[in-house]
């Protein structure tokens, strides 16, 4: 079933979106189970947290796809999970926040990564080929010119799949020509971009949890 909507249309919960494409991820693992498909992007078994205040992108695109994901320690153990992936053609992201957490065994002790950038308007963080693989996500949106249903193969916004992204072809997608978001909290499982540029970049390690972006 198709749904195109014109114009300027806002979510208070961006996760409402999401459901159509996670949705669409399921069916790419059912294609997985059944052998019709090859999930070769792998990724660690790290999910890391992000915010920020406004992401405004050019070119959006968002459907469902699968990663392979590292799930044991010694890196020999994998398994396939369904992500949403957002891609942007450019994007500009203020006070921006990721944090990982990260068990260290032989120490018994928990290591957590900050990074911060793009603490005001006039220096944001920016990227080209933008894609986010995500596993969740809140915050309020607002689009411009939004497609829902569209095939993921006949979308028009967006740059490219990614090399080594396993997509179902006819799979559900939807785009639009801006996307704004406001008070983003997400958790992903990757995150790539043809250039990324972060302004007044700020990195910490420490073991507090309050560490965390969220």
């Amino acid at each position: 079933m198709e749904s195109q909507v014109r114009g300027g249309t806002r979510w208070k919960r961006f996760a409402v979106v999401m459901v159509p494409s996670v949705a669409a991820a399921a069916c790419v693992g059912i294609g997985l189970a059944q052998g019709a498909l090859a999930a070769s992007f792998s990724v660690s078994g790290q999910q890391f947290k992000v915010t920020a205040g406004h992401l405004h992108g050019e070119g959006f695109a968002q459907y469902g796809g699968i990663d392979t994901v590292y799930t044991s320690t010694e890196g020999k153990t994998k398994t396939q999970v369904p992500v949403a992936v957002s891609s942007f053609e450019d994007a500009t992201i203020t006070k921006m926040c990721q944090s990982v957490k990260t068990e260290i065994p032989l120490i018994g002790k928990t290591i957590y990564l900050r990074l911060e950038a793009g603490n005001d308007e006039k220096n944001p963080v920016v990227a080209e080929n933008l894609y986010i693989d995500v596993a969740q996500l809140d915050a309020d949106a607002e689009f411009k010119n939004i497609d829902i249903g569209v095939a993921i193969q006949d979308k028009t916004e967006g740059p490219a799949v990614k090399e080594g992204e396993t997509v179902l072809p006819g799979g559900f997608a939807q785009q639009a020509e801006t996307a704004d978001l406001y008070g983003v909290e997400q958790t992903a499982w990757a995150t790539t971009a043809g250039t990324f540029k972060l302004s007044g970049l700020s990195m910490r390690l420490g073991t507090d949890a309050k560490m965390e972006c969220y």
